[in-house]
């Protein structure tokens, strides 16, 4: 999201970027301060709207007609999609284009709510690794700390349950991206427990990519089919 921010600020002038902070129930103070510091560092707009009343009136909703049940992806799931809900509705009103901010690690072991942070009319670094994120965010702080060194520097979360980080679902990013290189990019064939992990993650994910957003290509072989018109655009007939 950070990267996110940095590349649409560097590409459509500070004055035309919103962000948002959209605080859920696991969602810590830290993120909150270090988001708002990004957005005064590079000169963007900043909103918050917490989706906490959103997200208890929808469980008990849904517990009223599907009975009580132990805390699972559903309701993790649930906090996401309640985020896409938000961001869409600013995109709706304002006739804004909502940027997805998955990577190629993420698409390609299907690490990601579809309609929740799934959602998004253009996807720029959906043909980065994590490593290439991670170094093109070096790359911004470079002269100076633009990014807050905390945000690259703490473990990757969603935090959308109890002290969640990635490496709770995923293996190591340092094991992934590489399976991910060898298997999307190469063809490669499986043979370690992480490229089997990522080769069974992309025989059952792939219907979120069908639904994914357009992904700007910089590899040799990126998902998605390439863009064929404008995705953001004002037509003149």
């Amino acid at each position: 999201s950070a990267l996110i921010a940095c590349l649409a600020a560097d590409a459509l002038g500070s004055n035309r970027v919103t962000a948002f902070a959209l605080p859920g129930p696991f969602s810590s103070t830290e993120s909150f301060e270090l988001a708002k510091k990004l957005a005064s560092n590079l000169g963007i707009r900043f909103h918050s709207i917490n989706i906490n009343s959103g997200y208890t009136s929808m469980l008990d909703e849904i517990s009223k007609s599907m009975g009580e049940h132990d805390f699972s992806l559903m309701e993790e799931n649930l906090q996401s999609r309640l985020r896409g809900m938000v961001l869409m509705a600013y995109s709706n009103r304002t006739g804004s284009l909502l940027l997805n901010t998955s990577n190629k690690a993420e698409f390609a072991t299907g690490y990601g709510t579809l309609y929740g942070d799934m959602a998004g009319g253009l996807c720029p670094i959906g043909d980065l690794l994590k490593r290439e994120v991670y170094e093109l965010a070096e790359h911004y702080n470079a002269e100076y700390e633009l990014i807050p060194k905390e945000i690259i520097e703490r473990p990757p979360t969603a935090e959308l349950a109890p002290n969640q980080i990635d490496e709770d679902s995923l293996p190591p990013y340092s094991e992934l991206d590489p399976a991910v290189e060898k298997l999307v990019e190469r063809m490669g064939t499986a043979k370690t427990d992480t490229e089997k992990f990522v080769l069974n993650a992309l025989l059952s994910s792939e219907f979120k990519r069908w639904q994914a957003p357009p992904i700007l290509k910089v590899s040799e072989h990126s998902f998605g089919r390439g863009r064929r018109m404008p995705v953001a655009h004002r037509a003149i007939y």
